[in-house]
Order: structure tokens, then C-alpha cells, then sequence
């Protein structure tokens, strides 16, 4: 496995078309942190097979476009080299492309609509990690969820697409919860909850990104499970809407907060595991709290709630444990931006 690792890394290195399919693998694997391009590669067959599992195949052709699209405009714009051969400015393009094919209706348009929204999404990144890299933070996948939003709020005023995003525009209070029960399979929903961080509800797309994750980081794929079973236990106790339960919708930007917290900025231990269970109940609520907020809209809260909960828990730098830059979690999204400055 070594060695072809190395051969891999040669061939990208020696060849532009190898080191591009490089940069979008590993794009691929940084949207939950991590710089590997096997990674990635797992990651976007669970893509494909939760695309295919739900009857809708173009979420792994807007998944690919966008990646692609994002990585390329980066490479027009003569970013970092650094940055973009770790990915950085193909994971957020790639949730983009992810979300207009997962939420507006499918014809010839939409794909312009998505090759626009994704080479947009770099260019936004490219703006907020220069705002944010002066608190020490990156934008995450702020630039995702920030184009997105304008995206599918834009669609509604074109008669040539339909937003798909199956909420009722109510305010809140209004209506009920009850859509539906919770099966208590509790396993497939905990699994779930880790596909949902692509937009996808298989429990087999959560188990192979689970599997993806411990190709990288052992730490990693541990603190994924426990973002998804913490705050979906957190969610059943309060009583949440259990259709939305059973997808798997309210753990995926806790999975996302605990691999954060707990494996790329911190050296797992007692006092990190603490502040991590308690990110993820404070993403869970910042998160229900967001829903509140958009619900009138009828646009969803994508993975903002994991962006304002990680802020605000890595803003009094209280690091506990910190790890040194060479010895974070394969020089993952964070790190990698501290380091090269990628975003000026």
C-alpha cells in the first residue's frame, strides 16, 4: 500500500492530467478533512452508490462536474499550488455540485446552472478564507453552503427550474413535527448520519466513508461515528422529528464538528473527548436553530450549522491538547490552509 502510495504521488508529481485527478481525489476527501486521494476515491463510490441506491444518478455527475469545475477555475486563477494539490478548493465545488443536482429538478439547464454555481463556490472560497484567516479559522465549507443558499434562492424567481428541497415554507410554530416515526434501527440511522455529510441517505454510503476515513486516520472515522450517534441520541431524547431522524439529518454536521474538534486540531484525550460530545450537542442546537431560521425560505440548512458551531468552539482557542502542524491528521484541510496561506 506504501509503495503504491509513493508510485501514485510520483506519477501526479511527473504528469499535469495525473496530478489534476490527484488534486480532485483528494478535494474529495477534505470535505470531512482529510488529504488523501484513496480517500477520496472511496468517498465517491459511496457517492455513486447512494446516487444510484435513490434513483438519482446525476447527484454523482453533479458530484465529479463540480470537483472538477472547482479545481479547474482554481487552477485558472493561479491559486497556491500548495493548496490546490491538497484539495482545498475542490471540496466545497464538489458539495455544490452535489447540492443543485440533489435540489433542483433535472434538465439541460440545471447543468449550467452547476458548472456556474461551482466555479463560483471557489471564488467565494477564495474570499472567505481571506476574512477568516484573520481570526486564525478557515471557511470550511462555508463557501458551499453560502453559494448554495443563493442558488436555490435564485431558482425560485426562474420558471425554468424547480426547487426540490421537499420543505413546506412555514414560520416556526406553525404546522407539526410529527412527519413520521423513528424505526429504531438505530445502526443504518447512525450510519446515515455520516452519508448525509454528502448529501446522500444510504447507510452503505456511511459505512464506506467510515471505511474511507480509516484508510487516513483512524482518530477520524472514530470521531465520525461519534458526532453521528451523539447528536442523533441527543435529537431522539428531545423529541425531533423522526423522518428526519431516520435519514440521518441530524447527525451529519455533528460528524463533521467532531472530526474538527476531536482529530485534526486537537491530540485526542480526556479533555478533548469533553469538548467534542460538547460541540456536538452545540452544533445539534445552533442546528435546530438554523432550521428554525430558513424554514420560511423552504431552503435547508446544508452544513452551516457545523460552520457557526466549529467557529465558535475554536474562537477562544482553547486548544487543550493541540497538535503540531507535522503531526496533524495527513495535513488536513485546516492545517494545510494555516500552513501555505492558501486564499490570498
Amino acid at each position: 500500500m506504501a509503495e503504491a502510495a509513493r508510485g501514485w504521488k510520483r506519477l501526479s508529481d511527473r504528469y499535469p492530467v495525473v496530478g489534476f485527478v490527484d488534486a480532485c481525489l483528494r478535494g474529495t476527501a477534505q470535505v470531512v478533512l482529510q488529504n488523501n486521494p484513496l480517500t477520496g476515491l472511496l468517498i465517491l463510490v459511496a457517492i455513486a452508490w447512494g446516487a444510484f441506491e435513490n434513483g438519482i444518478p446525476r447527484v454523482f455527475g453533479g458530484a465529479v462536474l463540480g470537483v472538477v469545475v472547482g479545481t479547474a477555475t482554481a487552477v485558472a486563477l493561479q491559486v497556491d499550488r500548495t493548496s490546490l494539490r491538497h484539495g482545498l478548493f475542490g471540496f466545497s465545488p464538489l458539495l455544490t455540485g452535489i447540492g443543485v443536482a440533489t435540489f433542483l429538478d433535472h434538465r439541460p439547464l440545471m447543468w449550467l446552472y452547476l458548472v456556474f454555481g461551482a466555479a463560483a463556490t471557489t471564488v467565494v472560497t477564495l474570499a472567505l478564507n481571506r476574512v477568516f484567516k484573520t481570526w486564525g479559522l478557515t471557511a470550511f465549507t462555508f463557501p458551499f453552503v453560502l453559494t448554495t443558499w443563493v442558488l436555490l434562492l435564485g431558482a425560485y424567481q426562474f420558471s425554468r427550474f424547480t426547487v426540490l428541497t421537499n420543505l413546506k415554507p412555514i414560520f416556526p410554530g406553525e404546522g407539526t413535527l410529527a412527519a413520521g416515526r423513528f424505526d429504531w434501527d438505530l445502526v443504518p440511522t447512525f450510519l446515515r448520519g455520516v452519508s448525509q455529510v454528502y448529501l446522500t441517505n444510504s447507510w452503505v454510503s456511511g459505512l464506506i466513508i467510515v471505511i474511507a476515513l480509516l484508510v487516513n486516520s483512524r482518530w477520524s472515522a472514530l470521531f465520525a461515528v461519534v458526532g453521528s450517534v451523539g447528536a442523533t441520541l441527543l435529537a431522539l431524547w428531545f423529541g425531533a422529528d423522526g423522518l428526519s431522524l431516520d435519514k440521518g439529518l441530524y447527525g451529519f454536521n455533528a460528524v463533521l464538528t467532531a472530526i474538527v474538534v476531536g482529530a485534526v486540531l486537537h491530540r485526542p484525550g480526556p479533555l478533548v473527548t469533553v469538548y467534542t460530545l460538547f460541540g456536538i450537542g452545540l452544533t445539534l442546537f445552533v442546528q435546530v436553530a438554523l432550521a428554525s431560521v430558513l424554514t420560511p425560505l423552504a431552503i435547508p440548512v446544508l452544513t452551516g450549522p457545523f460552520n457557526f458551531a466549529t467557529w465558535l468552539l475554536l474562537l477562544p482557542q482553547r486548544h487543550f491538547a493541540s497538535v503540531p502542524d507535522h503531526e496533524r491528521v495527513k495535513e488536513a484541510a485546516v492545517s494545510a490552509v494555516k500552513r501555505t496561506g492558501a486564499g490570498r
